[in-house]
């Protein structure tokens, strides 16, 4: 099975679906497929240190030329001969090209939630998503919640392959190593922290998170807040909620965090919050509780679906929930709180990458009508 991967749209700083991506390109040709990336201009070094496959880099690097190029010459020419499928990872597709084409489709809330997303890339991504819908050679939703949305907001004329994300389980436990030099790096105290990863969007539960740390901040006057995450689009709810917040002093802002600095961060914490409005998939969650952390996150969304009952689960947008479930883990005692990291630790070793990419495999031989 030869395969081509768009690597194209996976900015700089990887994190939520471009970490997927990269797993896929790390993990695909250790699978048996002979994989070729298709990268950006000048972006091929970065994708030969990730992964053994082949790397070819002839899309252009701005955001419009980049789609151009997609819709109207990738997955053509030399290339469509030397391999079986084009796989698009991130909703859209080539509209050219003679291979039969995988999209994955990450969440609807670009249907159901406008308002998170800047506008452009709600007209983009609902008519890709549509598309893909009617002329794909297969979709990939990466869980139950994307596929049951993506059901009843679109007509799907392809088949439907989930494939739920992975967690490294490896570098993602409870056991630490380093993990002090890891959080001086940081500039980080011993202070004990609640610790939320994501990035700084409307989306994200930030405001919620911050009106409960009020409230638990004054329960708890040690307390620090790690935030660590890349600002995202649109108004900031950190730099808007930050400058009068009355435990100013104790919130810390770390910006974007590389992968190696994550599991250290989520040993140290003593409850990680994930109070997310809507997401495709939520992988902080999963890797919080590979790591044996003490997680609260939100009710009726995906995160609850993969969080199970290993974490605290609250209403979306209710502070005083989330505040009262933050101070009912930090007050947890030692054998409560063991068995709560041992069965988050179970119910992440049900996620793995490479359960992630055989099921991509099921996706790529419906593709090719194996």
């Amino acid at each position: 099975m030869r395969v081509a991967l768009d690597v194209s749209a996976v900015p700089e700083r990887v994190a939520g679906a471009g970490r997927y991506v990269v797993e896929l390109a790390r993990r695909l040709p250790g699978a048996g497929v002979a994989t070729t990336l298709v990268a950006r201009h000048g972006d091929a070094a970065r994708w030969r240190a990730w992964s053994s496959a082949r790397v070819l880099d002839p899309v252009p690097s701005t955001r419009p030329a980049r789609l151009a190029y997609e819709a109207l010459a990738a997955g053509r020419g030399p290339l469509a001969r030397e391999v079986d499928l084009w796989h698009g990872p991130h909703y859209t597709m080539p509209r050219r090209t003679p291979l039969p084409v995988v999209v994955t489709v990450h969440d609807l809330t670009y249907f159901t939630h406008p308002e998170w997303h800047e506008r452009s890339k709600v007209a983009l991504f609902t008519r890709s998503i549509r598309h893909a819908a009617a002329h794909a050679a297969a979709l990939v939703c990466v869980s139950e919640h994307t596929a049951r949305e993506l059901a009843a907001r679109v007509a799907v004329s392809v088949p439907v392959v989930v494939a739920p994300l992975g967690v490294d389980l490896e570098r993602f436990r409870a056991e630490s190593g380093g993990d002090g030099t890891r959080l001086e790096e940081l500039g980080l105290s011993g202070a004990p922290a609640i610790l939320f990863v994501g990035t700084d969007e409307p989306r994200k539960g930030l405001d919620t998170l911050l009106e409960a740390f009020a409230e638990v901040g004054d329960a708890d006057t040690a307390l620090e807040l790690w935030i660590a995450g890349q600002r995202g689009w649109g108004a900031s709810p950190l730099a808007a909620a930050l400058s009068g917040h009355r435990h100013r002093a104790r919130i810390r802002s770390l910006g974007y965090v590389e992968e190696s600095m994550l599991p250290a961060l989520y040993r140290r914490a003593a409850v990680v919050a994930y109070p997310s409005r809507g997401e495709g998939f939520g992988l902080p969650v999963l890797e919080a509780m590979a790591c044996g952390a003490s997680v609260v996150t939100t009710a009726d969304t995906v995160m609850a679906e993969v969080a199970g009952s290993a974490a605290r689960l609250v209403g979306v947008g209710d502070a005083p929930a989330l505040a009262r479930a933050l101070l009912d883990a930090l007050d947890e005692e030692p054998p409560e709180r063991a068995a709560r990291a041992r069965a988050g630790r179970a119910r992440a070793e049900g996620f793995t990458w490479e359960r992630c990419v055989a099921r991509h495999l099921d996706a790529y031989r419906f593709a090719l009508g194996r």
